[in-house]
């Protein structure tokens, strides 16, 4: 089968979704990442990996190696710049042409003949408006195919009660599997620490809570978790663990 995993920043792929998308790769699916922007907006690192200017570049490397880490098969930016943050940590979207946004996703579900799409779910993980747009993008690009042709859609970070980090849940999206990618584990982290820029972030929250400094490997759950947003791929299901 062919897969689209369709995010809006470098890194939210593998730390979303990262374990689920190279337990399929490894199970045969063939899997064409999209991103939205290089993340130019975002975080350079502490200490700094790289100047602010030079941070579209350094990010758009970092996920070319995440994506060979996790068994891709292509990865195409589809050019649009990541808003810097705001004051108070206020963020944004990164276009507000939904229209042409779902168009571009149609457009790379007819080159690669997609079956399913995973993207961001409907709350935008912690209500981020750039990965309610893809979400809501996804959507829009899979109801532009006639019934029959449709990819599926599955949205990322699903609701379920126990999840140690509920602050990165959907709480829209009840989750309709619960993947455990113990196996593929190793395969999570190598592509979470290609993207070297984020590091802090990753932790940072985490290690405020445990009162220490925490490496990027203590953050990385065994757990993940999807929703049905749009139709179903019994092809994707067939490939996910019991």
């Amino acid at each position: 089968m062919n897969l689209l995993p369709f995010f809006a920043h470098p890194d939210d792929e593998t730390m979303l979704a990262g374990g689920t998308l190279a337990l399929l790769a490894e199970r045969g699916a063939q899997v064409h990442y999209l991103c939205a922007t290089r993340g130019e907006g975002g975080e350079v690192g502490e200490p700094p990996v790289c100047a602010m200017d030079e941070l579209g570049d350094v990010r758009e490397a970092e996920l070319v190696c995440a994506v060979g880490q996790l068994g891709g098969r292509s990865l195409t930016f589809l050019g649009y710049e990541d808003p810097r943050v705001g004051p108070d940590e206020e963020l944004f979207a990164f276009t507000d042409d939904l229209t042409a946004l779902a168009g571009q996703v149609a457009a790379s579900v007819r080159q690669f003949e997609i079956d399913a799409i995973l993207t961001h779910g409907s709350n935008g993980e912690y209500g981020h408006p750039a990965h309610v747009l893809c979400h809501q993008a996804a959507l829009a690009a899979a109801l532009s195919f006639t019934e029959g042709v449709a990819p599926a859609v599955y949205s990322v970070s699903a609701f379920f009660e126990g999840h140690p980090y509920p602050r990165l849940l959907n709480a829209d999206d009840p989750a309709d599997f619960r993947i455990n990618i113990s196996n593929v584990l190793e395969k999570k982290l190598a592509a979470a620490l290609c993207h070297r820029t984020q590091h802090d972030l990753f932790v940072r929250r985490r290690s405020e809570e445990a009162g220490r400094r925490l490496a990027v490997e203590e953050v990385i759950i065994p757990l993940e978790s999807l929703a049905r947003a749009h139709g179903r791929s019994r092809t994707l299901e067939a490939l996910l663990p019991d």
